[in-house]
């Protein structure tokens, strides 16, 4: 685009004023903002009412405005909103994790069929340009692995928890108080937020377009405090971690846990809403990313990015997605996990494959055993017990042979 872009914009929160703060400080962008599409003609803003307008087509229908920025936190209106910019020839910038989630294939068939390209780099660990680094410099490159803090919220939590030795509920309190959690904070500290860029991340990682609902995510709202004392005597901390690997030449598997992670491990000192990657590969070896993972200015100027990729018509490839080589997802995974229970009857029906470690005690128990995380998945009600808890050792994850 040789000329100054004109935007339209879907929400003013956080990320949207933090957007408008960076892209009025960036003087070289060619790109201005047409109107702000927001719900509450009520609310006191902190710039004068002409910039908004409430009414959605004013900005979708609008022939003049060239891309869509779309940063709200309903995930059904988002996919309306993307979908018919996109049928509309509108290129379309969004950060919206778990509507492209669960909305990916269609979403890219949709900018192919019409033309236009979606970016978004800002759902996925804040300012860390990890999507772009996905496709541009691992492009053609064989991936080991990549994992690691993905959701600020509940790092922000686990953070207080082992640097400041503050409760769970303490701690999660002071997130909602700043900001970071919402109230109810099911999202990040279950998993699920994680989950959905863990999902974004494997479409550019291997080219493989999973279904949240197929991905294992465990988080850490029934944190024990016996967990949490096995980590300091062994001198861990527990953070929580997505983690896609490259099991064969053919399968690639996913999941969310918490995870033991040594004073020597990259992610030991990601700490508050910082965010970590670690992308492990064939010939470059360990690299390892970090920045902010969450606040307005940082996933604003991932946002900016974005609109600033499109003044040169850029456009993901899906590379590896294309490649008549096709990946397959599975859960077919053998892991060792630390699963702390209070009785025999908290885990009747589980299984593992082997045990190396057992503690009885008065007040509770553990086991430290590998188990096929398809028969994690299979107790799933037993992991939703609040006397038991579950963390990955990090030691061994390996796939199952078939």
């Amino acid at each position: 685009m040789s000329k100054n872009i004109k935007l339209g914009l879907f929400g003013f929160g956080v990320v949207g004023q933090g957007l408008y703060d960076v892209l009025n400080k960036a003087k070289a962008m060619r790109a201005d903002v047409y109107k702000i599409c927001v719900k509450d003609k009520n609310k006191r803003r902190t710039i004068p009412d002409f910039h908004f307008t409430y009414d959605a087509d004013d900005i979708l229908n609008n022939p003049e405005v060239d891309v869509v920025v779309e940063i709200i936190n309903d995930a059904d209106e988002a996919y309306r909103i993307v979908t018919t910019a996109l049928k509309n020839g509108k290129h379309v910038v969004t950060a919206n994790k778990k509507m492209l989630a669960e909305h990916l294939p269609e979403l890219v068939e949709l900018q192919q069929k019409h033309n236009v390209s979606l970016l978004y780099e800002a759902s996925t660990c804040g300012a860390i340009p990890i999507i772009r680094n996905l496709e541009e410099y691992y492009d053609n490159e064989l991936l080991h692995s990549i994992c690691g803090i993905f959701n600020g919220t509940s790092n922000f939590i686990l953070t207080k928890i082992f640097n400041e030795k503050l409760t769970y509920d303490v701690a999660l309190k002071q997130a909602q108080d700043l900001g970071f959690a919402e109230t109810d904070p099911t999202s990040d500290v279950g998993g699920f937020d994680a989950k959905y860029k863990l999902c974004i991340v494997a479409a550019h990682a291997y080219g493989l377009f999973v279904k949240p609902a197929e991905v294992f995510n465990y988080g850490i709202q029934n944190l024990s405090k016996y967990a949490i004392q096995y980590a300091f005597e062994k001198g861990y901390k527990i953070k929580l971690v997505p983690t896609a690997l490259k099991l064969t030449d053919k399968q690639v598997g996913m999941f969310v846990m918490p995870q033991f992670i040594d004073y020597d491990h990259y992610l030991y000192d990601v700490d508050n809403e910082n965010n970590g990657v670690i992308v492990e590969a064939a010939f470059a070896d360990k690299q390892f990313f970090f920045g902010k993972g969450a606040g307005g200015h940082p996933t604003g100027s991932a946002v900016l990015s974005d609109i600033s990729a499109l003044t040169y018509a850029y456009r993901y490839e899906y590379k590896k997605y294309l490649q008549d080589e096709k990946v397959k997802f599975t859960n077919e995974i053998e892991i060792e996990i630390y699963l702390k229970y209070s009785t025999e009857a908290d885990i009747a029906d589980f299984k593992f494959i082997s045990i190396s470690d057992k503690y009885f005690g008065r007040e509770h128990n553990y086991i430290i055993g590998t188990a096929n995380l398809s028969e994690i998945i299979k107790a799933k009600t037993m992991l939703e017990n609040k006397n038991v808890f579950m963390v990955n050792t990090g030691k061994q994850v390996v796939g199952v042979k078939k």
